[in-house]
């Protein structure tokens, strides 16, 4: 159960009312958001990772921005945010129990694990992975997207936001990471 207050519309007023009027409208109300529109300046920062996430499948595409943000949230053990990337992992037709990467899906993948992990012992040799295939620009976009995702599943993690209705048949795919549980 979220440790804060999930709110339903009728529960909003200004700022917040618009921004909810506003995903309603689209039919994009998550619990996530129902979380974050206790603050619309809140919620209006955390609503960038939209940003970042298009300008990241612009540079490496949906298919490896996926499995990236994939990596990350289940590293940093986000139940929520690794289900919304399982299930995404299952539309591109995989498994995500058993994923297969070709050199450039490692390197990523790899550097979000990383990041989560001690984001100031990435390798050279994994920033010189990186740099086969991206420019600085295009290196900027994958790192700075890695802080938007972790600062979700924060979010997310500290409050106990709730899994959405839709994730809940594939709940027990989630599992939790365990290489923090030796950390002092």
């Amino acid at each position: 159960m979220a440790r804060i207050k999930l709110l339903e519309q009728n529960e909003t007023s200004g700022a917040e009312r618009e921004r909810y009027d506003e995903l309603a409208g689209r039919n994009a109300v998550t619990n996530m958001k129902r979380g974050l529109l206790n603050d619309a300046a809140t919620y209006d920062a955390y609503m960038a990772w939209y940003t970042s996430w298009k300008r990241l499948v612009e540079v490496i595409g949906e298919k490896d921005a996926i499995l990236y943000a994939h990596a990350i949230s289940t590293t940093n053990s986000c139940q929520l945010c690794s289900l919304f990337f399982i299930s995404d992992v299952k539309g591109l037709g995989l498994d995500p129990a058993n994923l297969q990467y070709d050199e450039k899906e490692e390197i990523l993948t790899a550097l979000g694990r990383q990041i989560v992990k001690n984001p100031t012992a990435v390798s050279d040799e994994l920033f010189d992975g990186l740099r086969k295939f991206w420019n600085d620009q295009e290196i900027v976009v994958i790192v700075g997207f890695a802080g938007q995702m972790i600062a979700t599943n924060n979010f997310n993690s500290v409050l106990k936001i709730d899994v959405d209705q839709r994730l809940l048949p594939i709940v027990n795919e989630f599992k939790p990471a365990t290489w923090r549980e030796n950390i002092k």
